[in-house]
């Protein structure tokens, strides 16, 4: 939905979640409609996704076929053709390419390497043995999963608001799977698998989706804003941009410690996400040049899937994407394949490395496209083909790229895909079961975590809010323990 002005959709968006978090204490609250059988609740839609995972496997079988196509040196994105490449450069400031910035790529679209000398060089070395390989192929399913049945479980009513992230899952775990629980991660909204990387739960996404008594959050955050102090994954937050600034502050404290400490360089980095409409705030700008000034060890990654909700690239920008911004800033930069889970990986260990050792930040652009929609509350069927979204899922699904690889290189047979997919999907539904049936928060945690200490005025109002409950209890349940 477009909104006037930003004003609008600010009270307007607020006033609903004030109002959702109400009816959770209020008996005259409209229920939700019950649902009697969680098999039955998802079985078309998983059939759909079943027979959508067949068609793909029929579908890459054909790619195989398509050697001419494979072997083209460029690759359209958002209408833009962009050389592709092997090598792994990341771009000083001082340098310029020949053209636009190359897409740096280690797999062709039906799992091969586009080059045999090249690219198995690039395998990160956590991606060594069949079970690292099957492991990273369970994490993007579970993701493929849960947004399948959590955005399902949004329009049936059960949570208020969802964000998939259909067809950026190798971006998530590429990035991921060079970085450690010491490198501080700062996201967007659309990096649900860089957290389950790290080892955030079903259970903790669901619990915090549900908004319910075991959300890390105590139900104070929308669904899909998760956070973790334990994974060293700072909470997400609705404002566009403002965790880019914050990045390059976590990243300066970083450099700071180590210098205190004796070490020229920070042993650890801060890796910031970001979409291509972010790109366009001020908070972009402001803390890129914060970050080269203060040569800050901090990973910028740009997430250019096409859209900044309905807003494709060609009206947002017309310069070489967001990578080419870098030499403005006098950063490092590097664009990659977001589909490309092991260019990806390889990109970012790289931009990691640098950082490190040279005490400064480094841009990554990942070119990909937003499969689904922005959000529950989008339909990007109004702005963009359907046949657009159909061919992207079919031709270049960064799930399906990367099983084709490992299969190649001897593992995940079609048996065991069928199994992790099967036993993701069951996985999810019964996360999904638990958080429902979990009470909300109690109210009085509502005036916790403000303060280190809870101040009179913070007592007063609690004092107000309870007074109010226990003289209309007909309203509120129990009386203000939920």
């Amino acid at each position: 939905r477009h909104y006037s002005s930003p004003q609008k959709f600010t009270t307007r968006f607020m006033s609903r979640a004030l109002l959702l978090r109400a009816s959770r204490y209020s008996l005259a609250a409209p229920s939700l409609r019950p649902l009697s059988s969680l098999s039955s609740d998802f079985s078309i839609s998983n059939n759909l996704c079943d027979a959508h995972c067949h068609h793909r496997r029929h579908y890459s079988s054909t790619l195989r076929r398509q050697e001419a196509d494979l072997s083209k040196d460029t690759r359209t994105y958002s209408g833009v053709e962009l050389p592709l490449t092997t090598d792994l450069k990341i771009f000083k400031p001082e340098e310029v390419p020949n053209g636009p910035y190359p897409v740096f790529r280690v797999l062709n679209e039906d799992g091969t390497y586009r080059s045999s000398t090249v690219g198995p060089s690039h395998v990160p070395p956590n991606l060594l043995t069949p079970p690292e390989q099957e492991e990273a192929f369970r994490l993007m399913t579970r993701l493929q999963q849960m947004d399948s049945i959590f955005l399902n479980a949004q329009r049936q009513g059960r949570i208020s608001f969802y964000m998939s992230s259909t067809g950026e899952e190798a971006t998530h775990i590429g990035s991921s799977l060079p970085m450690t629980l010491d490198d501080c991660i700062l996201a967007q909204y659309r990096e649900t698998g860089v957290l389950m990387h790290r080892g955030f739960t079903l259970q903790q996404f669901a619990d915090q989706c549900f908004s319910n008594s075991s959300d890390l959050g105590k139900g104070r955050q929308m669904p899909v804003h998760y956070g973790s102090k334990a994974l060293n994954f700072h909470t997400i937050s609705s404002p566009l941009t403002t965790q880019l600034p914050q990045a390059v502050g976590a990243s300066y404290f970083q450099k700071l410690s180590a210098l205190r400490s004796g070490s020229s360089t920070s042993p650890s980095v801060t890796c910031v996400y970001f979409g291509d409409g972010a790109a366009s705030e001020g908070d972009f700008h402001a803390a890129l040049n914060f970050a080269a000034t203060l040569e800050t060890p901090t990973l910028f990654i740009c997430r250019n899937n096409g859209f900044a909700i309905s807003t494709p690239t060609d009206d947002q920008y017309r310069g070489d994407g967001i990578v080419s911004r870098a030499k403005g800033y006098g950063m490092y930069s590097i664009r990659v394949d977001g589909n490309d889970l092991l260019a990806v990986a390889a990109a970012t260990a790289e931009a990691k490395r640098v950082a490190i050792e040279e005490s400064r930040p480094v841009l990554i652009e990942t070119m990909s496209y937003r499969v689904g929609h922005h959000s529950t509350s989008d339909d990007s069927t109004r702005y963009r083909p359907a046949a657009e979204i159909k061919r992207w899922r079919e031709e270049d699904d960064p799930v399906e790229r990367y099983r084709l690889w490992v299969e190649g290189e001897g593992g995940l047979g079609e048996e065991r895909v069928q199994e992790i997919r099967d036993e993701e999907k069951i996985n999810v539904l019964k996360a999904l079961s638990s958080a429902e049936a979990k009470a909300p928060p109690s109210l009085d945690s509502m005036f916790e975590d403000v303060y280190k200490e809870k101040t009179a005025g913070l007592q007063r109002q609690e004092r107000e809010l309870m007074e109010h409950i226990k003289k209309y209890p007909e309203r509120y349940g129990s009386g203000g323990g939920h």
